[in-house]
């Protein structure tokens, strides 16, 4: 006890007299202090076991073939999509033409047919005094078959 109260003396001591601040566990053997608390940073301090060395590398790769696979990927996702969408503009294209080629038949249709309302006006017309002539027919073919009838009795009453 009483060395450990020595050396955190003389370290405290040592501390007033140098000029170096004292160090954080957040600093950085090489760069200093660091936002970061995570270990993860790679610094080569000390040479390391070569295996822990051949699996960081192999892990390194990996990761690096992992990211690379999903950015290629991600810009083949890409350029489906564009391919999509230029399919898409053609056929939007297509469609637009067959639109405006139905719009154009459509209007023609529509002058005909108001080219044609003053003839359906007349066959209209026509039909009505063909119904009426009918209907004078039919009422003009009674009177003739009563008038017959009345002949044939004063026919029979004269002979």
């Amino acid at each position: 006890m009483e060395k450990e109260r020595q050396l955190s003396v003389d370290t405290l001591s040592e501390l007033r007299k140098s000029p170096k601040k004292m160090r954080s566990p957040f600093d950085s053997p090489k760069k200093g202090p660091t936002l970061s608390t995570s270990t993860s940073s790679f610094e080569a301090v000390d040479p390391h076991d070569p295996v822990l060395n051949n699996l960081a590398s192999t892990m390194f790769s990996k990761t690096a073939d992992w990211v690379s696979g999903e950015l290629e990927s991600t810009i083949d996702e890409y350029y489906l999509l564009e391919q999509m969408n230029r399919v898409t503009l053609t056929k939007y294209s297509d469609m637009r033409q067959i639109t405006t080629n139905i719009d154009k038949g459509v209007s023609e249709l529509n002058k005909k047919y108001e080219n044609l309302l003053p003839y359906l006006d007349q066959i209209d017309q026509i039909d009505e005094s063909i119904s009426r002539l009918e209907q004078a027919a039919y009422k003009l073919d009674a009177y003739s078959k009563r008038l017959e009838a009345k002949f044939k009795i004063l026919e029979k009453r004269s002979v």
